[in-house]
């Protein structure tokens, strides 16, 4: 009987979970920043559990939107005839366009004047704040259009880009799920874990990023 040909070595497998597990850090990137303070200051604000609740919600919409539509465009790429490098190419061009608006942006450490409105705000508002600032913010939807192009760019299914949202969500979620579960002491603790956020979280996102330009160009050499 003939024997079946291997794959070739370094060319991404149907189905491999490589893509799915690499991309599930880039979550932070996607969150630090206004997404994260606005999160927290609908936390501790009132009717905090609705503004919260439509706040990620709106959220959830906007990334698994975005991304389904990179992957869409992505995978209609590939299944044209656009080879899988000249995806990476465009996942690299995304995420080094992120690290400059995210360095070009690291001075900014005050918040915006309109995150002091949140305290007050309303279901619908919180709602269309997250689609808002996960969809269209620019370092999220380059995130968002490069996570759903890399999956696609290794053959991998949809549904594997749904990692990437749940983490997150899960993350943007951080603040009201500290408040549900310390009560008082969850909205001393959230200032703190905002100012943190709003004077560090640039460099995490620096790295973060680094390290997946560094993913992108090993598969480019691979």
């Amino acid at each position: 009987m003939m024997r079946a040909a291997a794959p070739l070595r370094g060319a991404p497998q149907q189905g491999s979970p490589m893509a799915f597990f690499r991309i599930l850090p880039m979550a932070f990137v996607m969150i630090a920043g206004p997404q994260i303070l606005s999160a927290v200051f609908l936390a501790t604000g009132e009717g905090w559990r609705r503004n919260s609740a439509a706040f990620v919600s709106g959220a959830a919409i906007a990334i698994t939107l975005f991304v389904s539509l990179a992957y869409a465009l992505g995978n209609g790429a590939s299944n044209s005839g656009t080879s899988d490098n000249a995806l990476y190419v465009v996942v690299l061009v995304l995420l080094v366009a992120a690290a400059i608006h995210t360095f070009m942006k690291r001075h900014e450490s005050q918040p915006p004047k309109w995150m002091g409105k949140l305290q007050t705000a309303t279901p619908r508002f919180s709602f269309t704040l997250g689609f808002l600032l996960l969809g269209i913010f620019p370092s999220d939807i380059l995130t968002s259009f490069a996570m759903g192009t890399y999956v696609a760019a290794h053959n991998e299914p949809w549904w594997h880009t749904l990692g990437f949202v749940a983490v997150t969500i899960l993350l943007l979620s951080v603040p009201v799920l500290m408040v549900i579960a310390l009560g008082e002491r969850g909205q001393t603790i959230l200032p703190k874990f905002r100012d943190w956020m709003n004077s560090n979280s640039w460099i995490v996102n620096e790295f973060v990023l680094a390290l997946f330009i560094a993913l992108t160009v090993s598969d480019l050499a691979g």
